[in-house]
């Protein structure tokens, strides 16, 4: 998140806060300061709070210490017992008087100290006014890189700051490494500068994994660099647009693939940054991620996720495409949901492809219901198959290949509802009542 996003109101009290704080408060100030608008963040409450009237309890007077005196009794002897009481008796009422003198110069001394405290707050308010005005959404931004050993997080003038790294310190990596291609190693040790390619050298990387795919390369090499160079930009702390191109890249080669393990995984780092507001192919991962919710059956977090899209996502034709093929499942709508099959946009088809044989013995479920007979050409057409071929083989596959006419040519096999029903509900619940899925999605 960008303080260019923040309201005024905000920024107007971040700056007030700044000017409150002194050496005392300071570090649990700003430990309380990003605490609290990481909750508004994450309540997407940002807009909404009166900021004026929110106040950081580090920021509040400590309350001044009781003054007590102690009172030092002397241990009466047998021998003067009577004159230790009698002087025990003075000390007691001196204390009562000198503790009601006491608790008048603490109150005093109180409003003194609330008096020099209210000059010094808007002393410092003024002039943390004055800075926050000049330094703009720079110093605000700052206040958000809470993983860094510097207070504010990392100084974006010092002329070493890396701009693609959002959380840079002196710290961070710098990759050494020149060599476009690097075997994936997982770590297990600190990483070294020399065994890491820096950022140009990985922009590079990434244009040649490219063409190597577009000329055929195998997959599991091309799996295997984009990984390295996942890890590479990993340790780096690198978050921009060109990392969010990288997962994208990996993302559509694993699909294609049929990976779902890399996909879920760069699926999952996407959205991460993507709500950090790095842009991207934001809507077409949308309509990715929908599908793969209904893949997994996973109806309450489908419908908050879907229930969180904002309207410029829900205008998208991909995103629009899985919405619709959401409401053919929920609906049954079979005959929709192969049509949308057929005509899925970008990518879709190959995430649908997971999950589409379990809808197509879901509907063969009520068709064999409905009918007595169905000609496999009827099914070709109704579930979605490219050739009658296919078809055969899914028949085959899921043991429901129980034709009338076994013998006839292929267009014209029917296959007996009867016979077939009990058998396609049996298949199902052996093959598709448990999903399992690979990675995080």
């Amino acid at each position: 998140m960008s303080s260019d996003s923040w309201p005024p109101q905000l920024k107007e009290w971040v700056a007030k806060c700044l000017g409150q704080m002194n050496d005392a408060n300071r570090n649990e100030a700003q430990a309380e300061l990003r605490q609290v608008i990481a909750d508004a963040f994450t309540a997407k409450t940002l807009w909404t709070t009166d900021w004026s009237g929110v106040q950081l309890q580090s920021l509040l007077p400590k309350p001044l210490p009781t003054l007590k005196r102690k009172i030092n009794e002397f241990q009466a002897t047998s021998k003067k017992a009577k004159k230790a009481a009698m002087q025990k008796n003075a000390t007691a009422s001196l204390d009562l008087g000198d503790q009601a003198a006491l608790n008048r110069r603490a109150e005093r001394f109180q409003r003194e100290h609330e008096i020099e405290r209210q000059k010094i707050m808007r002393t410092n308010g003024n002039q943390s006014t004055l800075k926050a005005n000049s330094q703009g959404a720079h110093l605000l931004d700052r206040i958000w890189r809470a993983d860094s050993p510097s207070t504010f997080g990392p100084n974006l003038d010092d002329p070493e700051a890396d701009p693609n790294v959002p959380n840079w310190d002196r710290h961070t990596i710098v990759g050494t490494n020149q060599e476009l291609f690097k075997d994936y190693l997982r770590l297990t040790s600190e990483p070294r500068p020399e065994l890491i390619r820096p950022y140009p050298v990985l922009q590079q990387t990434l244009i040649e994994l490219k063409k190597r795919w577009r000329e055929r390369t195998a997959y599991d090499w091309i799996c295997n660099q984009f990984k390295s160079l996942r890890q590479d930009l990993t340790v780096q702390r690198i978050k921009n647009e060109f990392t969010v191109q990288v997962y994208e890249h990996h993302a559509r080669m694993a699909l294609e693939s049929s990976d779902m393990v890399e996909y879920n995984q760069c699926q999952a780092t996407l959205k991460s940054l993507y709500e950090l507001g790095i842009p991207g192919q934001v809507e077409e991962f949308t309509a990715y991620r929908i599908l793969m919710l209904l893949h997994g059956r996973n109806k309450s977090e489908l419908n908050l996720y879907v229930g969180q899209l904002t309207p410029r996502q829900k205008m998208d034709p991909a995103v629009q495409h899985a919405l619709r093929v959401q409401r053919a499942v929920s609906m049954g709508n079979y005959h929709a949901l192969f049509e949308m099959f057929l005509s899925a946009p970008n990518m879709g088809a190959y995430i649908m492809d997971q999950f589409i044989d379990r809808e197509r013995a879901k509907a063969l479920m009520v068709m064999t219901k409905a009918y007595r007979t169905l000609t496999l050409a009827f099914i070709q057409n109704e579930l979605g198959f490219n050739t009658l071929s296919d078809t055969q083989s899914y028949l085959h596959t899921h043991r429901v290949a129980v034709f009338t006419d076994p013998n006839s040519p292929d267009r014209e096999k029917i296959i007996d509802c009867k016979a077939v029903a009990p058998l396609i509900a049996q298949a199902y619940e052996e093959k598709y009542r448990k999903v399992a899925i690979r990675g995080a999605v």
